[in-house]
């Protein structure tokens, strides 16, 4: 406590002196937070694990794409098969992902026309 005949506090002096019952913990202190449960922790490593697929897949249909745009007169419809294979493996994961719209991908892949035209064949 300050007594009576001390000098008064300048604003920031004040603030270091104030009364312990002013600073209280706050009524609910999780309540920006998510409480992470076991529950919680599963699902964010299974959002991680479905990322970190779509990764691998599109690099996969980046690499089958780039064969077949390079690949000789012989080997074309084995790459091209193959780029069809990784572009519809790729957009399965997206929609799984709930990524529906595939007309950005084509766009920014420049996915051939004769590639599309063969997704899902097997």
């Amino acid at each position: 406590m300050r007594s009576e005949n001390a000098a008064p506090l300048t604003r920031s002096a004040a603030f270091l002196y104030m009364d312990a019952m002013a600073l209280r913990p706050p009524s609910q202190p999780f309540s920006r937070f998510e409480s992470f449960t076991g529950a919680s922790a599963l699902e964010r490593e299974l959002a991680g694990e479905k990322a970190a697929a779509l990764g691998r897949l599109a690099r996969a249909m980046e690499q089958a794409l780039m064969a077949y745009g390079q690949a000789a007169a012989g080997e074309r419809e084995t790459r091209l098969r193959a780029a069809a294979e990784a572009v519809w493996e790729f957009f399965v994961q997206r929609e799984v992902l709930g990524f529906t719209d595939q007309k950005p991908v084509i766009a920014h892949y420049r996915i051939p026309p004769e590639v599309l035209a063969r997704l899902g064949e097997r």
